[in-house]
């Protein structure tokens, strides 16, 4: 049974002019692994509507669980929207099932939000899922951060303290995996929860093999043996891979070549603030202020103004060293949300890093952290 409907008022708090398609629960079986061309697109989306009784008490509770484990936001009480596909639809098939089991009803319905009246347009329900996402990733580096800013910068850890970083990493890793499956929109803070997780994973690597990172890593490089190479990093890249880009281009090799696929490396590649790259995250530094180390470039005080920037917006740091960084932060955010092409974002960024190194190579006073 499928009937064609336009809403235009749910409710004096949430108005919305859709088209939507209401379906039976069998009819999303049926059809779980068709896509239509609006699913291709990105434009659709499913709304949940859902009413449960007062008892039993539990089922409330457990249906919230359930949506959240989706990565469903509520547009108003018992409304909740997620993205049209597969996955989704799978999921609310068994939401239906328990709720309904339960003595409730749900309604589902796959919704175009085309024309925006009471804030509710594609780009604002982009937004709270966006939002949501980052106060998930926010969390958990506040609540690891102390952790992984108390290792230690020698790598001279014993067993038991190894073995205690590495348990609270894999728990680590494995809340992040969970906010990742559902982050479909790449949230800004998800940047910050990597970089965490590229410096512990390096500490315990370097740890393990009884190395001193000091004495393995602070002998500046050899710029010549870097050039003529093919750069390689994670697709959907934020401000410290925009910024190591940048270094690299700037500083190395103005020829170099970037590839945004960690799963195709090819011997000679050079890989960048990913897991087990040859550039990472080392104790509470970012990727950019390592290669400034190991490439000798801190003796420059604009680079090294560059530096605390990028560290204090990709470690979401509350405190700043530096006054410029959440204005900073905001532009990189800006390009993020507005171009998903990561060559347009390694354009955008590049202006905005030449823009603040030309200033702070004016500005030598400014050269000093708050």
């Amino acid at each position: 049974m499928r009937n064609t409907y336009q809403l235009t008022h749910m409710s004096p708090y949430f108005y919305v002019n859709c088209h939507f398609n209401i379906f039976e629960f069998e009819a999303i079986e049926r059809r779980v692994n068709m896509k239509t061309t609006d699913e291709k697109q990105g434009s659709t989306w499913l709304l949940c509507i859902h009413n449960i009784p007062p008892k039993p008490p539990y089922l409330r509770a457990k249906a919230a669980r359930r949506l959240a484990a989706l990565g469903a936001v509520a547009l108003k009480n018992a409304v909740y929207v997620l993205p049209d596909d597969v996955r989704q639809r799978e999921g609310l098939l068994w939401l239906s099932r328990e709720i309904e089991q339960g003595g409730g009803r749900v309604f589902a319905c796959r919704a175009a939000f085309d024309v925006a009246i009471g804030n509710a347009d594609n780009d604002r329900i982009k937004s709270l899922f966006i939002e949501a996402r980052d106060a998930q990733y926010r969390e958990l580096a506040a609540e690891a951060r102390p952790i992984f800013e108390g290792l230690n910068d020698s790598c001279a850890a014993d067993e038991g303290r190894r073995k205690e970083t590495a348990a609270w990493l894999a728990q680590l890793r494995s809340r992040y995996d969970r906010i990742v499956a559902v982050d479909f929109f790449g949230a800004p803070g998800r940047e910050a929860m990597e970089s965490i997780l590229a410096g512990a994973e390096k500490w315990l690597r370097l740890a393990a093999a009884g190395e001193d990172k000091s004495s393995e890593m602070d002998a500046a490089l050899r710029l010549e043996e870097y050039i003529g190479r093919t750069w390689v990093t994670r697709p959907g890249i934020h401000v410290d891979r925009i910024a190591s880009a940048w270094l690299i281009r700037r500083f190395i090799d103005s020829e170099a070549i970037f590839r945004f696929d960690a799963e195709s490396v090819s011997p000679g590649d050079l890989r960048f603030d990913m897991a087990e790259a040859e550039f990472t995250h080392e104790g509470a530094e970012c990727t950019f202020e390592v290669m400034l180390r190991r490439f000798g470039l801190l003796d420059d005080s604009a680079l090294k103004s560059l530096g605390a920037i990028i560290h204090d917006i990709d470690l979401d740091e509350h405190h700043p060293a530096r006054p410029e960084s959440p204005g900073i932060a905001a532009l990189m955010a800006g390009i993020v949300l507005r171009e998903d092409d990561d060559g347009q974002r390694l354009k955008h960024g590049f202006q905005i890093l030449d823009s603040l190194l030309e200033f702070f190579r004016k500005h030598p006073t400014t050269n000093k952290a708050v």
